[in-house]
């Protein structure tokens, strides 16, 4: 489960090929596979391990480069690389920079030198400034030794100083004097003692003693000197004011911050003295502050908390001492983030996602919106969810990751209004000869009042009109989010292996604005269901799903509402649902931001409207099910945790449903498929339970 703001092997493998009811072991190192003898014409497992994108594209100021991130996956440490590249606008020529595990590369304001981050001595990572012109061109060097990685790394306005973020450790909570063992002895860990309101987090588990501060540097090399301190966290898109004396951040000073999750002002800290002074001071979050060049204005973007399950970001502009504050899009029905001022001050660039589709804003300082470039893809390859990344070079050039359905994220850069070009290719040669599913948009009109959904089919590669396939209804996370025309392994791989995949954007996706969105405020599941099996019907209508061979699955969100509709009907043959919230009571104090969940979706707290919990948890379901139901979760999973999985497992195994448990060790909520072997055994597991219960005759 997510919010907008807050954003292997298996121990049980289920392989695909098996025989119906049969567990296979997977192939020993070294051992010769199908994919290894002879080349595929279709998207396979092992491509998994072969894919690249770009990330971070970072326009130099003048335009004439760009600096990016190629992850690349490598097969044998089953991880992503990153190298930071440079590709020349003119020529579409790039070159690494040679630096191998390096990232977050950032162009000096005259564009003579690169910072970015990779490890240093140590083995830690530290903040390393490339020379790209002058004496020095070509050189290198490490301009820090920090004991902790440093993150939101940004120039001062005279290429003097770097400013940074890092984490300063703090001793932790202790109860009772700790007994000193004797010499030799060899006992057990001392007892931890958490007192901290927020301990957990996804992807990293127990949280550390400590907050994160924000500390500048010499772009030389010296000693870094620390600004901001005590127990609050610091940072996040640190911003220079011109004056190269102070600096922009978002955080969140409150007396009682931690239970307070949305609540964030703009700040700015003296680089010399330290003081903090505050910009804003409303209830909600004010985010991303950037300065105008002149540094007469700060933009920002944020809202008015009125404690819904959505809200969008509104960008604002406000006097550089946080006088007149003045929204720009309040009538935008969208998203805006990530703002960024054009190089004569007259407006902004932000991004925004509309109907599945990230796009690019040129928004002029009384509100007028002009999209200058769309089609961004995000970081994620196994599902298409909508995101990306842009920055904008003085002469008003946008680069920005540019994906579609049969194209993980490349580099895009757009001049103009209609006029973009992709500056690389980063899949070509593995995608050579293979022939990838199509995604077309599916029309849907929702049997619940007739309202209009977006959805996508995809078809198998060898698709054939006149054949009856078998359907997958693959569901989005969120729920606040959005499924779009990108980039998703996992459906490739699904129609590779014969499925005809259908995903949909039900009420309670982002990017059709508040109502859309918030149509799940507090009733959610709810008529979402009947959004999506409208669009399960509307590919039916179409002629070539087979109506008796329906499967349906989904992660987070989408794994709450898979159960849900195993419990609300009978269509599907069977059911895989990942990573789901099946008892809403537990969930909302198991997971890792509980100070945020039952306030923004439930209003109440569990003990206080138990009904309504109970009301929309599948558990409260489960009593109807009887489709054969597999439940796969993370085990370091903190969003949703494993009691979660184990809780329905336990209640289907109950009332005698088949299933599985499916454990992905090491897993976190947001890396269940983020390493190839896992995405690999995560789709194979789903392929084999599915063609356990498939009865069309390609599945015998």
């Amino acid at each position: 489960m997510t919010s907008r703001l807050h954003r292997a092997a298996f121990a049980l493998a289920l392989t695909l090929g098996a025989a119906p009811g049969a567990l296979a072991a997977p192939p020993s190192p070294g051992a010769v596979t199908p994919d290894a003898v002879a080349p595929a014409h279709t998207l396979t497992p092992r491509d998994a391990f072969a894919l690249a994108q770009a990330k971070d594209v970072q326009i130099s100021p003048d335009g004439r480069r760009i600096a990016y991130t190629r992850s690349t996956e490598d097969i044998m440490t089953d991880n992503a690389r990153s190298e930071v590249w440079l590709v020349d606008v003119a020529s579409g020529q790039q070159a690494p920079l040679g630096v191998p595990g390096s990232g977050r590369a950032r162009w000096s304001p005259d564009g003579t030198r690169l910072a970015y981050v990779a490890k240093g001595p140590g083995d830690k990572p530290q903040i390393w400034v490339r020379w790209l012109a002058g004496p020095g061109a070509g050189s290198s060097a490490a301009i820090t030794a920090l004991p902790e990685g440093p993150s939101d790394v940004a120039w001062s306005p005279d290429g003097r100083q770097i400013g940074f973020t890092m984490f300063v450790p703090e001793e932790g909570a202790s109860l009772g004097s700790p007994l000193a063992a004797p010499e030799g002895a060899k006992w057990a860990d001392p007892i931890k003692v958490i007192t901290r309101i927020n301990y957990r987090g996804d992807g990293e588990g127990y949280i550390r003693p400590g907050f994160n501060h924000i500390f500048v540097v010499p772009a030389d090399g010296g000693a870094p000197r620390q600004l901001t301190n005590g127990q609050y966290d610091d940072g996040g898109a640190l911003s220079w004011m011109p004056d190269g004396h102070h600096i922009l951040f978002s955080t969140n000073h409150g007396k009682d911050w931690e239970r307070d999750p949305l609540n964030s002002d703009v700040f700015s800290v003296d680089t010399t003295t330290g003081g903090l002074t505050q910009l804003t001071t409303r209830h909600g979050p004010d985010q991303e502050p950037v300065a105008s060049p002149d540094g007469k204005h700060i933009a920002f973007v944020g809202f008015d908390d009125k404690e819904l399950g959505y809200q969008n970001g509104v960008l604002s502009v406000m006097n550089a001492d946080g006088t007149e504050v003045r929204a720009l899009t309040s009538g935008f029905d969208r998203d805006l983030n990530s703002p960024r001022w054009a190089a004569d001050g007259r407006s902004l660039y932000a991004s925004y996602t509309d109907h599945g589709v990230t796009k690019v804003a040129r928004v002029t300082l009384d509100g007028k919106i002009t999209t200058v470039a769309e089609g961004l893809a995000g970081g994620e390859l196994d599902r298409p969810y909508s995101g990306g990344g842009f920055t904008v070079s003085k002469d008003g050039a946008v680069a920005f990751t540019w994906g579609d359905p049969t194209h993980p994220a490349d580099v895009g850069l757009a001049t103009g209004p209609g006029e973009q070009k992709r500056l690389t290719n980063l899949n070509a040669s593995l995608f050579a000869g293979k022939t990838l599913a199509a995604v077309r948009p599916l029309p849907v009109k929702s049997s619940a009042g007739g309202l209009a959904v977006d959805a996508w089919m995809v078809t198998p590669p060898d698709f054939d009109p006149a054949r009856k396939y078998p359907l997958i209804l693959e569901i989005h996370g969120g729920p606040f989010a959005s499924y779009g025309p990108v980039w998703s392994t996992q459906d490739q791989l699904y129609a590779a292996a014969g499925y005809i995949v259908v995903y949909v954007n039900p009420r309670g996706s982002t990017s059709y604005g508040e109502s859309f969105a918030n149509e799940i405020h507090h009733n959610y599941p709810s008529n979402d269901f009947d959004d999506l099996m409208s669009g399960v019907d509307a590919a039916i209508a179409k002629g070539s799903v087979d109506p008796d061979n329906l499967f349906v699955t989904g992660g987070s969100g989408g794994g709450v509402l898979t159960a849900w509709i195993v419990g609300k009907t009978d269509r599907f043959k069977a059911a895989v649902t990942q990573k789901p919230v099946i008892n809403w009571t537990s969930e909302v104090l198991t997971v890792d931001g509980y100070t945020f969940m039952a306030k923004y979706w439930f209003g109440k707290m569990p003990w206080e409207d138990p009904e309504q919990y109970w009301r929309r948890s599948p558990l409260s379901l489960v009593g109807n099910v009887k489709t054969p139901t597999a439940v796969m979760v993370g085990e370091e999973d903190h969003r949703t945790p494993p009691s979660e999985a184990e809780q329905y497992y336990a209640a289907l195994q109950l009332r005698s449903v088949p299933t599985a448990l499916i454990r992905v060790p090491g897993a976190s909520h947001g890396g269940l498929a983020e390493r190839p072997s896992q995405l690999v055994g995560e789709t194979n597991a789903i392929l084999a339970w599915f063609k356990k219960y498939r009865t069309d005759a390609e599945a015998k």
